[in-house]
């Protein structure tokens, strides 16, 4: 059995990586533990590189934290040209696997109060009257009428950063 550290707390981030891992490699294959760890970029980052720093940054905070683990995960959200979307870091002792998540153009009445320094979480939140909905559906599932949701989109993105784990041809 394959332990999985997460770099959240964050529900809709754990399911998706549970989900993902549990498609990739079996069911009951893994047991997920989840850990608060610091980006190291500010709550709400901008533009794919402090982005993807982010999630970098969570999973050596991670992998300091339970050494012991078979892999280390972390799910990156951020802002770029726009629209929100994720990095997904995942690795092992061996390799690094990544991928950006798909793309969600945001309302301007949204994006004012992202760019005047507030998270997108708690924009949210005010917006639609949804308790944490960063830890729920998400603006992914506000803005798609609950078609997506932030987990299945970050379901997607954490299969994608799993491939090289997975396929031979990465070797």
């Amino acid at each position: 059995m394959y332990e999985v550290v997460c770099a959240t707390t964050n529900p809709a981030k754990i399911q998706a990586i549970l989900r993902a891992f549990s498609e990739i490699f079996g069911e009951a294959s893994c047991h997920i533990a989840s850990v608060d760890v610091e980006s190291g970029v500010p709550e709400q980052p901008f533009g794919s590189h402090e982005t993807r720093t982010g999630a970098r940054q969570r999973v050596i905070n991670a992998r300091q934290a339970c050494p012991q683990a078979d892999f280390w995960v972390a799910i990156e959200a951020g802002i770029d040209d726009d629209s929100t979307f994720s990095w997904v870091v995942i690795e092992n002792a061996q390799q690094r696997g990544e991928a950006r998540s798909a793309t969600l153009p945001l309302p301007a009445v949204i994006l004012e109060k992202v760019r005047a320094g507030e998270a997108l979480g708690p924009v949210m939140s005010a917006w639609t009257g949804i308790d944490e909905v960063g830890r729920k559906e998400g603006a992914i599932g506000v803005f798609t009428g609950g078609k997506l949701t932030r987990s299945s989109v970050y379901h997607q993105a954490v299969i994608l950063a799993l491939s090289p784990f997975h396929n031979a041809i990465y070797r």
